[in-house]
């Protein structure tokens, strides 16, 4: 017996919003996410944390629905429900059994378009995030890559943390919200993507029962964000003295944007430096010197630039050798590139991680999200396998050599005094 495929369909409405499927007949269940082009970069600098802050807010209640039933709802089915912010964009998702997608779309939809946001709910949600941002600031294994954003960026939307800061969550209004809520969620800005055993034309007339969704429109109208031109990046050391039993250091510089051609080239290197067991970096710093328990880098994109990071938590006593490591990795990756052993390893793990992660509903969904708002393109699978293996090994060169000669920053996060590791910033030797 065959076995069954998947199939992917895309319809564009005149409303703006756009429906991505992809039919999973093999399976019994659906991922739904409404993906928001709206997150922490859109926000005046007043309300930082406000995408965030209404994140949580759309869970409280609408003007048919109070919280508990929309909690109850997914529960009763056994579904799960959940959301995340991010700098340029927010998604609400659910997995649900098949037969439950009706019931999933029509809560999703009525959250996002229908919620009353009520003061009571505003004050309690105000002080469950301020305790997020509290303990994300004892966490600094995680704290040190919004700060190295902040060296990195500045006061650029980018260089801001998602979460926002105690002052701006402490100070923003119900109508504040309400306002960025208004101007962002309408079905312009919406691309809704549903995985798993469903039909098309099924996930399109629910959604149409819920948005004036208009007419279909034809042909594919590449949609994506125009950041303008790159933020201004700073090659500078940030200290945040800490009595702490590690340091923990972040270092690097500006990569590439989203619609870089040259992203699989750099995805490979990134790979092969700090992208798992085999890697230069786990094997250098880790394997033969054991200075640290993690260490790793990666790559994320953005509409005009990226951001390239190596993190690693060691000793304070060692923090300085593990630095010299690193910017020797660095500089060895902008001289010479890759081994052509290293290229095909990175080749198979970029590939084989993309096809693992594709083995669930839930995965399929998160793919065609971020193709979707991201790219502006659909690729397929075999079509992203004939890029990651057309990459040569001068072009990996070439880009390797282009991202780690730019000016690098530094955050640590330790006992350290400020300027204790500013030899380690600025234009690579």
């Amino acid at each position: 017996m065959a076995e069954a495929r998947s199939e992917i369909r895309r319809t564009e409405y005149a409303s703006g919003l756009r429906l991505i499927t992809e039919r999973m007949p093999q399976v019994r269940s659906v991922t739904l996410g409404i993906w928001v082009s709206a997150g922490s970069r859109d926000e005046a600098p007043r309300i930082a944390g406000a995408s965030h802050f209404l994140e949580h807010l759309l869970f409280k209640g609408t003007r048919t629905r109070s919280a508990r039933d929309i909690a109850e709802a997914f529960d009763a089915v056994g579904g799960d429900l959940n959301a995340f912010t991010a700098k340029e964009h927010t998604t609400f998702y659910c997995r649900v059994l098949d037969r439950d997608l009706p019931m999933a779309v029509e809560q999703l939809c009525d959250m996002l378009t229908d919620s009353v946001i009520r003061a009571p709910d505003l004050d309690a949600e105000r002080q469950v995030i301020l305790e997020e941002i509290h303990m994300h600031e004892d966490s600094p294994d995680e704290l040190v890559h919004d700060l190295f954003s902040e060296a990195l960026w500045g006061d650029h939307p980018l260089g801001r943390p998602v979460l926002g800061t105690v002052e701006t969550v402490t100070a923003v209004s119900r109508d504040q919200i309400r306002r960025f809520w208004k101007k962002h969620y309408e079905p312009s800005n919406f691309v809704v993507v549903a995985a798993g055993n469903l039909e098309h034309e099924q996930v399109a007339d629910l959604l149409g029962r819920a948005f004036d969704l208009g007419d279909p429109v034809a042909g594919a109208r590449s949609r994506v964000r125009d950041g303008g031109a790159p933020p201004e990046t700073f090659g500078r050391a940030s200290i945040r003295h800490r009595t702490t039993e590690q340091a923990h250091i972040c270092v690097g510089a500006a990569g590439l944007s989203r619609s870089d051609p040259r992203r699989f080239a750099f995805g490979l290197v990134n790979s092969a430096l700090g992208g798992g067991m085999s890697s230069r970096l786990f094997q250098e710093v880790r394997e033969k010197r054991g200075l640290v328990y993690s260490v790793y880098s990666y790559h994320q994109m953005y509409a005009e630039s990226g951001i390239f990071t190596v993190y690693a938590g060691t000793a304070p006593s060692r923090a300085p050798e593990v630095l010299e490591i690193v910017n020797h990795e660095l500089g060895e990756l902008a001289e010479k590139g890759l081994t052509p052993d290293e290229l095909d390893r990175a080749k198979s793990h970029m590939k084989g991680s993309l096809a693992l992660s594709l083995e669930d509903s839930g995965g399929r969904m998160s793919r065609l999200g971020k193709s979707e708002i991201g790219h502006g393109e659909i690729l397929s699978i075999d079509q992203i396998f004939e890029r990651i293996d057309s990459v040569t090994p001068e072009d990996a060169r070439a880009v390797a050599e282009e991202v780690m000669r730019r000016p690098r920053a530094v955050t640590v996060i330790g006992p350290f005094d400020q300027g204790a590791f500013e030899t380690y910033a600025g234009a690579p030797a």
